[in-house]
């Protein structure tokens, strides 16, 4: 172990939402900086991502979940010793959307308690941003900046993010939000403050990950975006190695 990884800060981020919200994509295009072009259902995956937030050393395992029913029984044994909460939804798919109120966060409060900090993620806003510029856009097929931040509000979440996996646009500030909710360090903007250092963990028992190490390239700037709640430059977050 070097001697940086001994020094690290470890926290775990799990992200939940419906079957193809876009969790992986999200996912894969911060760790590794890959998009996934073919759809695979996750049953259960994880990165151990070492990262730099404001010079300090970070851990963070990164886990993605089922959305699909049959897997229900399983889901919640990835909540073991979590920091952070995302619930993904996807913009083009409404039902995504009414699921955070009606299952996600029932989920997570039931078996995380109110104390761990919950962040809610539009997904795939190109579609939606394809669809203004083609004239095919309605309000009943796609979910609108305001209407995911009142969303975001009722659940009490610590922030709202839109995102593009796709274009890679808004998801380094997704994770730079959630990292430094989960450590209680202030400054991510826009978002109330976050929790107290000493702010437990989900409970429950514990599953290990593999350790296939890979070095990860730095992600490009993202561009700014007027649905994103991106900063005006790069967020102080640096990928250093993932490892699987």
């Amino acid at each position: 172990m070097t001697d940086t990884n001994a020094r690290a800060i470890r926290r775990k981020l799990v992200i939940v939402g419906d079957g193809a919200a876009g969790k992986t994509s999200l996912l894969n295009v911060f760790a590794i900086g890959e998009f996934p072009e073919n759809y695979e259902p996750t049953v259960f995956d994880n990165y151990v991502t070492d990262i730099e937030l404001d010079g300090k050393p970070v851990q963070l395992a990164l886990w993605d979940t089922a959305g699909q029913e049959e897997y229900e029984r399983l889901r919640p044994l990835s909540y073991s010793k979590a920091h952070i909460i995302l619930i993904a939804f996807s913009v083009d798919t409404p039902d995504s959307l009414d699921n955070v109120t009606q299952k996600w966060i029932e989920e997570v409060r039931s078996i995380c308690g109110t104390q761990i900090p919950v962040i809610l993620v539009a997904c795939k806003t190109d579609l939606r941003d394809r669809a203004i510029e083609n004239g095919t856009y309605s309000p009943e097929n796609f979910i609108d900046t305001e209407t995911g931040r009142r969303v975001a509000q009722s659940i009490r979440a610590r922030g709202y993010y839109e995102t593009s996996a796709l274009l890679n646009q808004g998801v380094d500030a997704v994770f730079e939000a959630a990292t430094r909710a989960s450590m209680g360090v202030q400054g991510a903007t826009g978002n109330p403050p976050p929790p107290t250092p000493d702010t437990p963990g989900c409970g429950c028992c514990i599953i290990a990950g593999t350790n296939t190490t890979r070095i990860v390239a730095m992600l490009p700037p993202r561009p700014r975006d007027s649905h994103t709640n991106d900063r005006e430059s790069r967020p102080s977050l640096t990928i250093l190695t993932t490892r699987r």
